[in-house]
Parts: structure tokens; C-alpha cells; sequence
């Protein structure tokens, strides 16, 4: 028997603003033993998700007492020579209201491109986290490039930080929140596409809807063989694991 009764892959999109239906923001879910299949907003007048439309179902997705587990294509937290620059010495919580303070891109008619001229929290594009060092993954700060996550990181934290106030309780930020995963609790973690191409449906129309599919069939191939345990951690090398505690890891990324 798996953990989880739900499986959650969201291939997210910083771009526009945060009302606005995006085709490149695709959700697939998956039950056990079973192929994800795409999820859809109902009732709303664009037949594509918005980031408001999202977080608000995934609230009510994560609030229903069965343990899910979501995983999402954008950073969650930022590198160390971010949090040294701004002194951003506390936990993972503080960094994030600092954030959001900063990069509100929740808020009605604010965008990312908005944001980024003249911002007071602007990082660097040499500036890169450990899991994406050990990936070959591009810096979070890296914007405007092919395979870039820094627009969907951007716009997708202040949502994160929305979840993380409202379905607390009920859910746990991997590896944020520890590398042990309770039992019965829902958890979001940072996936990447890119480790899983093989496992990518073939009929799948876009590259957005390839990489969600990706993410959500391979997370539940992982907790119905067992997989997931290895994966979780926590590292061996303490350097790593109080490193990841700060910055963030991408799930599946080996712990070097």
C-alpha cells in the first residue's frame, strides 16, 4: 500500500497575471494504480487555470482529510548567497514573507515583469542552489532563457506562501518542513520534468501537459513500488542537509 491517495502533477507558468487562464499552467492527478489523467477548471468562463483558480482548488484539494502528494515545477525557496546578501539569517517562513513582501504577484493586475525593474530583492543569475548545481538545472534567477523556472518561481511562491498559511496543518513542504514525511499528511515538493522524460505520454498534446503528466505518473509509480522512501532523505552529509533545509532540493536530485 502507497501513502498517498491522490497524485498531483502541475507544470506551472509565470507568465501573465494572476488571473488570467494560462495554457502553459497544466495540472494532471492520478488515484493509485492508475494514469493521471488532465484536470480542468470547472465553472470559470477560460478553460485554462489561472494561479488564482489553482491555489484556490488546490486548498480545497489538500482541506479534503486524504493525503495527496503535489508536485510542482518551480523553485521553493531560494540560494544561500540570496539569504547572505539580504540577511535573511531566519527560517524558511520568514524568508518567505520577506518574499512575498517584495514579489507580490498574488495581488490583482501585478506581474512578474512588473516586479522585476528596480525590485529590492533582486538576485543574480550566477547565483545558483546546490540541487541545481548537482542537476545541471538553470539558476532560479535566470530569466528569459529556454527551460527557465525564474518566472514560474516568482509568481508561484506568493501562492506557496498562500498555502502554507491557510492548509497548514494539513500539509508538509518537502523538504522544508523536514526530510521525514509523517504519516497521513499531504506533501508538496519541487519536481523537475526533466528527470523524468522517459516516463512522459506519448499523446499528450503539448510540452506543458508531457511534463505535468510526467510528474504526477511518476510520483505515483514511486509510492506504489516503494520508491519513495529512499527518496525522501534525509542526506548523510549534514553540509547538504542543512544546506537543502534552506534552499530547497529538487525531488529525485541525488544528495551530492
Amino acid at each position: 500500500m502507497g501513502h498517498f491517495e491522490r497524485y498531483i502533477g502541475i507544470d506551472y507558468s509565470g507568465a501573465g497575471l494572476p488571473d488570467q487562464g494560462l495554457q502553459g499552467l497544466r495540472v494532471f492527478e492520478a488515484l493509485p494504480h492508475e494514469v493521471p489523467v488532465e484536470c480542468r477548471p470547472e465553472g470559470g468562463t477560460h478553460p485554462h487555470w489561472s494561479r488564482r483558480s489553482l491555489t484556490y482548488w488546490l486548498m480545497e484539494t489538500l482541506s479534503s482529510g486524504a493525503p495527496v502528494l503535489v508536485g510542482i515545477d518551480h523553485g521553493f525557496s531560494f540560494p544561500i548567497a540570496y539569504l547572505e546578501t539580504y540577511a535573511l539569517g531566519g527560517g524558511w517562513d520568514e524568508w518567505l514573507d520577506d518574499f512575498v513582501k517584495a514579489w507580490p504577484c498574488h495581488l490583482e493586475g501585478v506581474s512578474v515583469e512588473s516586479q522585476r525593474s528596480q525590485n529590492v530583492r533582486l538576485g543574480s543569475a550566477r547565483w545558483r542552489r546546490q540541487t541545481e548545481i548537482v542537476a545541471g538545472a538553470k539558476s532560479i534567477f535566470h530569466f528569459d532563457v529556454p527551460g527557465s523556472v525564474a518566472k514560474s518561481t516568482h509568481a508561484g511562491l506568493p501562492w506557496l506562501h498562500h498555502l502554507r498559511h491557510f492548509v497548514k496543518s494539513r500539509i508538509h513542504i518537502w523538504p522544508m518542513d523536514g526530510f521525514e514525511v509523517p504519516d497521513g499528511v499531504s506533501v508538496l515538493l519541487e519536481a523537475y520534468p526533466s528527470l523524468w522524460k522517459g516516463v512522459q505520454g506519448e499523446r499528450m498534446g503539448t510540452a506543458d501537459q508531457k511534463d505535468a503528466y510526467a510528474i504526477a505518473r511518476m510520483l505515483e509509480t514511486l509510492d506504489r513500488t516503494g520508491g519513495l522512501d529512499a527518496l525522501w532523505g534525509p542526506p548523510q552529509d549534514l553540509w547538504i542537509r542543512n544546506l537543502a533545509l534552506k534552499e530547497g532540493w529538487i525531488f529525485g536530485v541525488p544528495f551530492s
